[in-house]
């Protein structure tokens, strides 16, 4: 079967990377053409384009971009058209895929969606879309075989959340070899994830590390996105206990004693980790205002939103600051504040449905096909 799987962020590229390797085991001729990264790209397959040269956040940063997208969405189709896949799988990323898939239904083409765009938290008008353009979709998070069934009449797949297969199928470290390669001491480690794009690193990084004179008895690692360069990091790396890795951020947060983490799909998998955190956010003052408008949900990290309450402490826009970081940071360093927090991360690990996510979901496509 040949494969055309459009991913435009760094969690696309691991989630859709792990379903390539189930869909080869499911089928041995597998062929793959891609939008994505790395890590698909070590699968197999044609690289098309690199998530890093589609990432543009929010509102404000895609009207600014906007001839550059329209360029890639028909670069995309003409790309397709010359593949002739059996079928297309989008990765999450609605923005650029919803318009693909549009086109690609009509076209008569296949449309297999894993990993739901989260129409759920904004723009739930898009179960319109959805319900015209695609043959099956595979949901991740446990609420929204819910959203989806009862609430829209749209029957989906349940495969579970990939994080669990990703970080339980990793290579253990030694702590010490691990502190040895990147130059730290035996301090404990706070962990800064800021994100993958450089807009949110630039906003990030000058807060988190704003609080990192307070807490000398520690040491912080900042994880490097892979898809920004090192010499992106330096300008914010001027202190003694700050250190730098780079795709490396599973096994930092595996020795990490907390982590501040941007709000994203990070915050899921440091909670899977048993890592206490402190999800921060803060956004282009237009982007952030017209999401406000537009998003009703009470919570913006998923581990609350999963668990559906505040497990974790969300710091968003004026709340991010120097003052309050360090208050949220000095708390999650409590041993009371931590046990009940390790409870929470053990609730939501039996909520997400268990191992096997990729396999079932390259099981279900492959049979579909079939």
């Amino acid at each position: 079967m040949r494969y055309y799987i459009i991913a435009g962020e760094a969690s696309g590229d691991l989630h859709a990377s792990n379903l390539m390797k189930a869909l080869k085991q499911e089928d041995a001729h597998a062929d793959f053409r891609f939008w994505g990264g790395d890590l698909m790209k070590n699968v197999d397959g044609t690289l098309v384009k690199h998530y890093r040269d589609l990432a543009f956040m929010g509102f404000a940063e895609v009207v600014m971009n906007l001839r550059t997208i329209l360029g890639n969405i028909k670069f995309c189709k003409k790309d397709i058209e010359s593949y002739q896949p059996d079928v297309l799988i989008f990765v999450d990323y609605p923005g650029f895929n919803f318009r693909i898939m549009k086109w690609a239904k009509e076209k008569g083409y296949k449309t297999h969606y894993y990993i739901s765009p989260q129409i759920w938290a904004w723009k739930e008008n898009r179960i319109k879309e959805i319900k015209r353009d695609v043959d099956e979709m595979y949901v991740i998070l446990p609420f929204e075989k819910e959203f989806y069934e009862k609430k829209h009449n749209f029957p989906v797949h349940f495969v579970g959340h990939p994080l669990i297969d990703a970080i339980g199928d990793r290579q253990q470290i030694e702590p010490s070899i691990f502190r040895a390669e990147n130059g730290l001491d035996g301090r404990p480690i706070i962990a800064l994830l800021p994100g993958s794009r450089k807009q949110e690193i630039t906003k990030m990084l000058s807060i988190m590390l704003s609080v990192v004179e307070d807490f000398k008895t520690y040491q912080f690692v900042i994880a490097g996105a892979p898809s920004q360069d090192f010499h992106f990091y330096e300008q914010f790396i001027g202190k003694s206990n700050v250190h730098f890795v780079t795709g490396k951020t599973y096994d930092l947060l595996s020795l990490s004693e907390a982590a501040l983490v941007t709000s994203g799909t990070a915050t899921l998998e440091t909670a899977l980790f048993k890592v206490p955190e402190v999800v921060c956010y803060k956004g282009n003052w237009i982007s952030y205002h017209i999401a406000k408008r537009i998003i009703t949900l009470d919570y913006i990290s998923l581990v609350n939103l999963i668990m559906d309450k505040e497990v974790v402490k969300e710091l968003i826009q004026n709340d991010l600051n120097t003052k309050n970081l360090k208050a949220e940071l000095t708390k999650i360093l409590d041993s009371k504040h931590r046990e009940k927090l390790f409870m929470d991360y053990y609730e939501l690990e039996q909520k997400l449905g268990g191992k096997g996510a990729s396999k079932k979901t390259a099981q279900l496509i492959y049979k579909k096909l079939q």
